[in-house]
């Protein structure tokens, strides 16, 4: 075990110890650890006071001499003695807290079994799936069992997970310390129902363990030619493309989650993946974040994002329902997720994470970073293994073609096939025209291929115009091959006539090329102070 490289590349940020191949606890963690999974007869931690106190005496037994989050120890004391009524609480210390004792047991065995499933994976797939840090700019995937997420999220719960170089290594915060240390220090009944999630996950977990996995994948559009992927295309690429647009869905009520259908949700994501979940952040991501608990495992191995990254994350588990938003937000009771699985024991259910820019203000409209945002989504959208079908459509060269200082093709979308892990069944493309309508166009309808389903990225906390990034999102979607995007407007006045003017579009049956151009000839009237209006206002006749 000691020799692994991905085992290596994580151990500094687990808090297990390894000795001739073995994972272990300290005898002394193992020792209370034992003592909690009796119950609280036998350990003495009844309440959130004295839980607070088996959390310093189990951190200072694996030596972590990091300070917990001020007051964290205050909010683990308040919500538990203060805020749950006395029965949730006796029920917790008596049933959920004795499983989680448990569950931190089994870590280093569940760990174990876990890579020895990697190597087997390895020997079948040709594919990398054990746990590591997956680092920037290094395309890669990792499958955790449910069981095996559950004991790593009752680390955090406990703060065992080392803090000292995940900051200058670029990864998000991981233990739940600043989660509880905020709902003390400033309490607001949103941080109370966050952790109400948190809580609910553990007792389903605790009652019946899921049985499945779920993937984390770091999608890379590299910045220079690749034979083997499709490359980060530039301007007149995008300008150039002859690809249809996708028939496009607006919904002006419901929520991105509960859509009905096999789907790849847009998170709203920030460069650190998860955001402010594990702190006071209660939007989009993070409320993602906290009704799917699951999703909260990828922050501890995924540094954060670069301009050309996106990360994917297939079959979290929903355990919590939830109405409000932000300051409203509210924990609303128990989410059975009835969703189909894969051949891998994933729920058919795929969330994107892509970061937009932050209050971009003016420079939004600038080319470099239309660019910018365009590839960031055409990252989280496009299917790499699916990029063999390009060749089909387009067995003349490419769907478009860039040239450079040295007029050589660049950045096609047609170079070669990708190694990462097929994740659609009964993949079917044909042969697509250039003025075909999408609506009917098999490669756009094809079986097990998800459409996208999104609504405000990059607007709102973020400060984008949200009628560009309804466009941007547009643009990537349909050079991504998706055959639909479901868009939820959340009542955002700009985008009331946003069905309107997408059907307008697609009656002229224009391409992903024509939409570039015309945004960015709208954007350069706006930096240039020609035109004041909105995108859609300026578009249409």
């Amino acid at each position: 075990m000691d020799k692994r490289q991905d085992l290596k590349s994580i151990l500094p940020y687990l808090p297990l110890l390894v000795r001739e191949s073995t994972l272990f606890w300290p005898s002394k963690v193992v020792e209370a650890l034992k003592s909690m999974a009796k119950g609280p007869e036998h350990s003495r931690v009844n309440s959130g006071e004295m839980l607070s106190v088996a959390i310093c005496d189990i951190r200072s037994s694996v030596s972590l001499l990091e300070p917990l989050a001020p007051f964290a120890l205050n909010g683990y004391a308040l919500f538990f003695d203060d805020l749950v009524s006395r029965a949730e609480s006796t029920k917790w210390f008596e049933e959920v807290l004795p499983a989680l004792a448990n569950f931190l047991l089994q870590l280093p065995s569940l760990l174990e079994s876990h890579y020895q499933n990697a190597d087997d994976f390895l020997k079948r797939c040709g594919n990398k799936t054990g746990l590591r840090i997956l680092g920037r700019q290094e395309a890669g995937i990792v499958f955790l069992s449910q069981e095996l997420i559950g004991a790593l999220l009752a680390c955090s719960f406990f703060c065992l997970f080392p803090v000292t170089n995940r900051g200058s290594n670029h990864l998000p915060t991981i233990n739940f310390d600043e989660l509880f240390a905020s709902l003390y220090e400033s309490y607001s009944e949103n941080q109370e129902n966050k952790i109400k999630c948190i809580v609910h996950y553990f007792e389903r977990i605790s009652s019946s363990m899921p049985v499945g996995s779920v993937s984390f994948e770091r999608k890379v559009l590299p910045l220079d030619h690749h034979p083997l992927f499709i490359s980060y295309p530039d301007a007149d690429a995008w300008s150039k493309s002859v690809i249809p647009l996708c028939p496009f869905e607006a919904h002006s009520l419901g929520l991105m989650e509960d859509h009905s259908t096999d789907s790849l949700q847009v998170d709203f994501a920030n460069k650190y993946i998860g955001g402010g979940a594990l702190r006071r952040g209660c939007v989009q991501e993070e409320i993602h974040f906290m009704i799917n608990p699951e999703l909260i495992a990828g922050m501890l191995f995924l540094p954060s994002m670069a301009d050309n990254e996106a990360i994917d994350i297939v079959g979290a588990e929903r355990f919590s329902d939830y109405n409000g938003y932000a300051s409203s937000f509210r924990f609303s009771g128990d989410h059975v997720d009835k969703r189909n699985v894969d051949v891998f024991g994933r729920r058919k259910i795929r969330i994107i994470a892509i970061d937009a820019l932050c209050w971009p203000g003016m420079k939004q409209y600038e080319l470099k970073y239309l660019l910018r945002e365009t590839n960031k989504a055409l990252c989280g959208f496009i299917d790499q293994s699916n990029f063999g079908q390009y060749e089909k459509l387009f067995p003349d060269g490419g769907l478009y073609e860039a040239n450079d200082e040295d007029n050589m093709p660049r950045n096609k979308f047609l170079e070669g096939s990708s190694t990462a892990i097929e994740t659609n069944e009964d993949k079917s493309v044909n042969p697509m025209l250039r003025n075909s309508d999408p609506k009917s166009s098999q490669f756009r309808n094809h079986k097990g291929f998800p459409g996208i389903v999104t609504g405000n990225w990059g607007c709102g906390a973020f400060g984008g115009d949200p009628e560009l990034k309804a466009i941007i999102q547009w643009l990537a979607a349909s050079q991504a091959l998706r055959p639909l995007m479901s868009y939820y407007t959340f009542g955002v006045e700009a985008l009331e006539n946003v069905g309107q003017v997408t059907q307008w579009i697609l009656s002229h049956e224009w391409t992903v090329g024509d939409l570039w151009n015309m945004m960015v000839e709208y954007s350069s009237q706006r930096l240039k102070g020609e035109t004041s209006v909105g995108f859609f206002t300026w578009l249409l006749p």
